[in-house]
């Protein structure tokens, strides 16, 4: 123990937000590619279906969290997550809604089941949700903090689709995206305010600076294997 006094909550998120920053795999080559028009079909379709991947893990992960926790008032604002992705009653999850702009793409539900999936991007997925099995519920929240960042990244994904790809992407597929920002600005929210509420030491506000980035160093990961094989193998 450092004996270190807690960061007060702005230096605390100013500390999020300048480490995480550097990671955040908004800056990847396969990202610029596509922000700039210069992806083709094959590569959009190979992201598209590798990431489904990483997003059919979400609700496996937010369970996890979930499983670990003891707390009650944590567990009733948590499940919320699950069921954003999974959906509910008459609700389109947000799994849903990756699979209607992959159909808007030209691709098959069928096909992003088809467990064909680069296998790094498996063992990159796999170590996040092993990593939030295995480590303490508030460590498994704080690798939900970089969605931070998500909303800017998804207007700029937005863009890049609907100016460089409508030759082959219905306009209507989109929309998943615009349901997506909201939510992850819902839920980054959820998840800092019960960081901030739960961290009481500063050993406790590194743990979560170093699962944000752990999830970074994932998703960074994933866009290394798609890059590779899509786009430097081509």
């Amino acid at each position: 123990m450092s004996g270190k006094k807690p960061l007060s909550r702005s230096k605390f998120l100013a500390l999020i937000k300048n480490e995480a920053t550097k990671r955040y795999p908004d800056r990847h080559p396969f990202n610029t590619l596509l922000y700039e028009g210069k992806l083709n079909k094959t590569q959009i379709h190979g992201w598209i279906n590798n990431w489904f991947y990483y997003q059919n893990m979400i609700p496996l992960k937010d369970g996890a969290v979930i499983s670990n926790c003891p707390l009650s008032d944590v567990r009733r604002l948590w499940i919320s997550r699950i069921l954003e992705y999974d959906g509910y009653s008459e609700a389109e999850g947000a799994i849903e809604g990756w699979i209607k702009f992959a159909e808007s793409t030209g691709m098959t539900k069928k096909s992003l089941y088809s467990d064909d999936y680069l296998p790094d991007v498996r063992i990159a997925v796999d170590s996040l949700l092993n990593y939030v099995k295995t480590h303490s519920w508030f460590e498994g929240i704080s690798t939900s903090l970089s969605q931070i960042f998500l909303p800017a990244a998804i207007d700029k994904r937005v863009y890049a689709l609907s100016k460089h790809y409508s030759d082959f992407i219905d306009p209507d597929g989109l929309s998943y995206f615009m349901a997506l920002s909201s939510q992850a600005r819902k839920d980054s929210q959820i998840a800092l305010n019960l960081i901030m509420k739960y961290a009481d030491s500063y050993e406790m506000q590194l743990q979560a600076v170093d699962s944000v980035l752990f999830t970074e160093d994932v998703l960074w990961s994933i866009f290394d294997s798609i890059h590779s094989v899509y786009v430097l193998k081509e």
